[in-house]
């Protein structure tokens, strides 16, 4: 008995935190909202801007995603293009697109097999060197933009001060259950997590699907180079261009990001790796993250209530915890990032909640991810070390130790 009261006990608990966690959320909104609509358009001043755009394989809506950096409204960009290998499917997609913009300056990088463990640090390692620009952006390629996005995003690094921004983006579900709730954690757990970081202690970290930074503000921190044995490489250039003195910006601007993992199985994969990748890189504030939740409160409550025949405060603690979510489901998917979806769908984010709290849990059983169909063993602050490289990167690995031609090249189509 008494063992069930304190059960019933930790569930108000949560229920306390989480909702003290939706009203941090309700007010980071309205500071995004007030700072948006105040947001001044100053369009004198256009800097010529690198595209960096590492690719891997096939995506889906993968053309529609390089589509949109094309056709930018802007004056002066190029996009530079890299994989590891120069018949990389992605790249002839990119090719075949360039056609249709022959004023937009491409440049293709073959940058062979990654000699560290994070690929696509590596592949921009190399692509940087071709860079003809002080004024860079790092995007990924599931990553789907509206025509004024490069403008929008430079614009902050305008002011000296300021040495790399970052995006808030929406989660687009490409079919499936899966798929669909994935998107809704990027639309609402990833939106609602950054708005309350920056409103408590501004933005110490970057989000990987867009970057923004200037040259003497990565080439202060090292370049790309230190990055390479981190997974979350993101997280670990904001935090270094900060440390050097320059301030992380959150853009107003907000970004659609394509989700490719349509199985259960490689969306809980994404989504554990992800989790176990913050609980390294972040170990006190990625502990501290059960207190946000409020589904796993809500049904332990409903739980020991019913065991101790409290119906009625069972019942009640658990719908406390159902509002809570479609509340925060409507505040940040809805209120910051306007996703339809979110909205929509915000009596599914107490499932998705529910879920996250399990990934959570997963996150801390072991240190081995997968990525890519390499294993990794993560180290202390993030680090990513190769146990076990699949057969296909092995394959890769020897075809190149064999070739006599050199790996990185670079095609210019003007």
């Amino acid at each position: 008995m008494m063992f069930l009261k304190l059960l019933l006990l930790v569930a108000a608990a949560g229920l306390v935190t989480s909702t003290a966690y939706l009203l941090l959320v309700m007010i980071a909104s309205a500071r995004f909202r007030r700072d948006q609509r105040r947001e001044t358009k100053d369009d004198g001043a256009c800097p010529p801007v690198t595209l960096l755009k590492p690719v891997c394989g096939m995506e889906p809506d993968l053309e529609a995603n390089l589509t949109s950096f094309f056709a930018q409204q802007y004056p002066s960009f190029e996009i530079i293009f890299g994989a590891r290998h120069s018949d990389d499917p992605a790249l002839e997609v990119a090719r075949r697109i360039s056609r249709q913009f022959p004023a937009v300056p491409v440049k293709m990088v073959a940058t062979g097999e990654p000699l560290r463990p994070n690929a696509k640090v590596c592949s921009l390692v190399k692509m940087y060197a071709h860079a003809a620009h002080d004024y860079l952006i790092i995007s990924d390629s599931d990553v789907q933009v509206e025509s004024n996005y490069i403008a929008e995003v430079v614009r902050p690094l305008l002011q000296s001060g300021n040495g790399l921004v970052t995006c808030l983006y929406r989660g687009v579900a490409t079919g499936g259950l899966w798929s669909r709730l994935e998107a809704l954690g990027m639309s609402v757990e990833m939106t609602s997590g950054a708005i309350v970081a920056n409103l408590l202690e501004g933005m110490k970290f970057a989000l990987g699907p867009t970057m923004v930074v200037r040259r003497d503000a990565l080439d202060a921190v090292g370049g790309f180079e230190p990055l390479a044995d981190y997974c979350a490489d993101d997280y670990v250039l904001g935090r270094d261009v900060s440390d050097s003195g320059r301030r992380v910006v959150m853009s107003h601007h907000v970004i659609d990001h394509v989700v490719i993992n349509r199985s259960f199985l490689c969306s809980m994969r994404h989504q554990i790796r992800w989790m176990k990748s913050t609980r390294f890189s972040r170990r006190a504030g990625h502990a501290g993250t059960v207190l946000i939740f409020a589904m796993p409160f809500g049904l332990l409550g409903l739980l020991a209530g019913g065991a101790l025949h409290q119906w009625a405060l069972g019942t009640g603690l658990f719908a406390a915890a159902y509002l809570n979510r479609v509340l925060l489901a409507i505040v940040s998917g809805w209120g910051v990032v306007r996703d339809r979806q979110a909205l929509r769908l915000a009596w599914l984010y107490p499932l998705r909640d529910l879920m996250g709290f399990g990934f959570w849990c997963a996150s801390y059983f072991g240190r081995m991810i997968e990525w890519r169909g390499d294993w990794y063993r993560l180290e202390d602050g993030g680090r990513m070390v190769l146990v076990k490289p699949s057969a296909a990167t092995l394959a890769r690995t020897l075809a190149d130790t064999e070739a006599a031609t050199p790996t990185t090249t670079a095609e210019r189509y003007f």
